[in-house]
């Protein structure tokens, strides 16, 4: 790879980085080639972007973005991959359903909304961190549950003066 090649994956990588809060670095090198097609398959049914990259390119993306990636750089070691995705929980979960079958992906860290996260022990608290739009719906349900019951309240007292 030419200067100029690697300066241009740098710039493609730092806009990328730019354009997203969530971001898994995982290992998924050993993986054959039908069970990475298959991990790329439900990667994108699941609006995840996987891509294989090379460390050093991603160090310096992250050097490079206005994100603050703590110490993530300091997992790039190895084979990685990044995941990235819309929906903070969305990469745990794929992760998580492919180790049903396989000991990978590893998870190496992961940069969501400003927090960082780092190790394979961390993969089952960001499985099941809620998306934005179920913590929505949660409070939604929560507001609705009080107001649900006053008015069922009042039409009960209503039609028993009507009885009455």
């Amino acid at each position: 790879m030419t200067r100029e090649e690697k300066s241009i994956a740098i710039e493609d990588l730092t806009a990328q980085l730019a354009g997203t809060n969530i971001i898994y670095v995982s290992d998924i090198s050993g993986l054959d080639a039908e069970t990475t097609s298959s991990l790329r398959r439900s990667c994108f049914k699941a609006g995840i972007k996987l891509e294989v990259v090379k460390n050093t390119l991603l160090a310096k993306a992250m050097e490079a973005s206005a994100n603050d990636y703590g110490e993530l750089p300091s997992v790039l070691t190895g084979n990685s991959a990044i995941f990235i995705a819309d929906v903070a929980n969305a990469p745990g979960k794929i992760i998580k359903d492919f180790r049903k079958k396989s000991d990978k992906p590893i998870l190496k860290g992961a940069y969501i909304n400003s927090e960082i996260y780092i190790g394979d022990d961390q993969l089952d608290a960001l499985a099941t961190i809620k998306s934005k739009e179920e913590l929505i719906g949660e409070i939604i349900g929560l507001l609705q549950s009080p107001a649900q019951r006053v008015i069922s309240a009042l039409q009960n007292q209503f039609k028993s003066e009507e009885v009455a």
